[in-house]
């Protein structure tokens, strides 16, 4: 009676932003602009279908504020009748920020399923208001249905579960033939190695997670609970109680596996024994989205069993380590006002200077601004053969997931295959790696190399330029180096930066006015005409761009890329753009400000003519209170 009346009490106070759609949407209003919701009161859900005509549906969550950590968990479902479609339904997720032109992506899902489906996700703190948007969209489906049956936010972090609740906070056991993690408690008597009380409640209504020996077939078989995956970089002390009972040995191990499916154990019982609820702590570290795997390994039917409750985290580290966590910013570079953290060997001859070219149109600039600075292995005048410039970077923590991103360009090369090489050193300097050398690029274009690696020990990044014989030399460029934590195929998943667009996959948020022969078109490599225009795009160079062909068009002929309409908000906003206009009868660009409701568009910048030969940027600051178009 006590846990029914609770459970009544809980339902009345579910947290603001949650909701289970049994006879309201708590708050919740759908865009009417869009396809309707439905509310199925007796189904307890929300739903959206292919039998109205529209492309999506959109529902927005009442204004929230939590200056804690909290944890979205939504629970629902996406029915198809088709088996794959090029375009399948899909249910996004996003986070409106007050103050932000721009909602963030969190999470979105298009895999349909029977039945429903948990999604966990983590909301760091902050001091701003904001509101949970989620987006159904139908996609060429011709029946599909999104269904949502409950939203819930709660103040701390996903990883975190007492398991009271049926969905056990996104868990889940890998099922095994013999060996899995099952819930327990809750008065039910179905092993005889239940225990008698759990540890949230301290009674025998409250429920846990076990696995014990009972149908073990196998040496070594092994049983795994496997948390929701991190969303958010967090590190600290995670914490959980167990017991452990065993005639035969138990193998009890933590680990965290990340997107690639490496592991790293972090925990392992030593105790051979513990009747009681024993609480363990771990420093835990996730700067890129990680799983927790709880793994039990049995060596015979006579094992024994483990049990599980009240996993629980916190952002200070359980031992008294203070270390800072490290910045990879740290290890990044534009060279625009020095080396950073980089340095060079003075045992080495005159290696890797930097330079800035003036604004020339015939000359390259850098990639950062086009007119900023770079780094040159200027091989040309070292008429040693064999000469070898190395440019060492800042030392980096071992045992993490690095990406390493850079822009490089030659120019000059008869053999161009490993001018420029990458090495990774370990901290004594004995043990060198090579790992990215380049192969073959088109002369003169900055283009991205990126290259994921893992070390167990300290090491350090070395960009080496090499000249084998004097015929063979020519110049070795590098700009922009960056590092992140996490592989870079793990990067590729990550959801795009709200209001960025490089043209890769489509044209973003950007419509034209008119179609034709004088519009813009979206394109990689070299552009039709010769002594006009770039040789590759600024984001990768061999990406997409957006050109206009003059020669297509007649005089006084303009093109309009135009923006969707995007929020006003209090206060400046910036807009970063690079553009290339190089050939002799280049004409105006012009960038504009269009309110809602004016008729006037505000000019904000232009140029005009032959600018550069190099992508340069363009930097504007604007406000708008009121929606607006770019």
């Amino acid at each position: 009676v006590v846990l029914a009346a609770l459970r009544l009490v809980g339902a009345a106070v579910l947290s603001p932003g949650s909701c289970a759609f049994e006879d309201s949407a708590c708050g919740y209003q759908w865009d009417y602009a869009h396809l309707p919701w439905a509310l199925h009161g007796e189904g307890h859900y929300i739903s959206v279908d292919t039998s109205y005509e529209g492309e999506k549906a959109v529902l927005s969550s009442p204004e929230l504020y939590s200056e804690e950590w909290s944890c979205i968990r939504l629970i629902y479902q996406i029915a198809t009748t088709s088996e794959a479609s090029p375009d399948p339904a899909r249910l996004n997720l996003y986070l409106r920020q007050e103050g932000e032109s721009f909602d963030r992506l969190l999470w979105s899902a298009k895999e349909p399923s029977d039945s429903w489906l948990i999604a966990s996700l983590d909301l760091v703190n902050s001091t701003k208001k904001y509101k949970v948007v989620l987006e159904g969209e139908m996609g060429q489906d011709k029946s599909a249905s999104i269904a949502v049956f409950e939203i819930k936010i709660t103040p701390g972090y996903c990883i975190e579960c007492d398991f009271e609740e049926n969905h056990l906070c996104g868990f889940v056991n890998r099922w095994n033939p013999n060996v899995n993690w099952f819930v327990g408690g809750g008065n039910i008597r179905n092993s005889q190695s239940i225990l008698p009380k759990d540890h949230t409640l301290n009674s025998e209504l409250g429920h846990y997670m076990y696995v014990d020996s009972v149908y073990v077939k196998h040496f070594q078989e092994v049983a795994q609970l496997i948390s929701p995956k991190t969303t958010a970089p967090m590190s600290g002390c995670l914490s959980f109680y167990y017991q452990l009972k065993q005639e035969s040995s138990i193998v009890f191990t933590v680990y965290l596996r990340d997107v690639s499916g490496f592991y790293e154990e972090i925990w392992k019982t030593d105790s051979a024994l513990s009747a009681d609820w024993a609480l363990a702590e771990v420093d835990f570290n996730a700067p890129y989205p990680m799983e927790v795997i709880f793994e039990v390994a049995f060596n015979s039917a006579k094992g024994g069993y483990v049990a599980l409750d009240d996993i629980s985290f916190s952002p200070v580290y359980c031992s008294n380590q203070t270390g800072t966590p490290f910045n990879p910013a740290e290890a990044g570079c534009n060279f625009d006002e020095d080396l950073c953290n980089f340095y060079q060997d003075h045992k080495d001859s005159p290696g890797w200077s930097r330079v800035k070219v003036k604004r020339n149109v015939y000359r390259a600039g850098d990639h950062t601004t086009g007119f900023g600075y770079y780094l040159l292995a200027n091989t040309k005048f070292t008429s040693q053969p064999g000469y070898i410039g190395r440019l060492y970077g800042p030392t980096l923590p071992g045992n993490l997931q690095f990406c390493l991103r850079f822009y490089y360009a030659l120019y000059g090369f008869f053999k161009m295959s490993g001018t420029l090489a990458v090495y990774i050193f370990e901290e004594n300097h004995v043990v060198q790696e090579k790992i990215w050398s380049v192969l073959d690029s088109p002369k003169g274009v900055w283009t991205q190399a990126e290259i994921s690696f893992k070390k167990p020990m300290p090491c350090k990044v070395v960009f080496v330029s090499w000249c084998k014989s004097f015929w063979d030399c020519g110049l070795v460029a590098l700009d922009d180096v960056s590092l992140s934590l996490g592989s870079c195929q793990a990067a590729d998943l990550v959801l795009p930066n709200p209001g960025e667009c490089t043209f890769e996959k489509d044209e973003c948020v950007f419509t034209q006015k008119k179609r034709g022969r004088g519009s813009w078109h979206r394109k990689r490599g070299p552009t039709p005409t010769s002594y006009t225009g770039p040789k590759g795009d600024h984001t990768t160079g061999v990406g997409y761009y957006m050109y206009i062909e003059a020669s297509d068009m007649v005089y006084g002929q303009r093109a309009y890329l135009v923006s969707r309409s995007l929020r006003g908000t209090s206060g400046k906003q910036c807009l970063t753009f690079f553009y290339h206009m190089y050939g002799a009868g280049t004409g105006l660009l012009s960038v504009y400000l269009k309110k809602e409701g004016d008729e006037e568009e505000i000019p904000l910048w232009r140029r005009t003519g032959e600018q550069s030969i190099s992508w340069l940027r363009g930097l504007i600051e604007y406000e708008s209170d009121r929606n607006y178009q770019v």
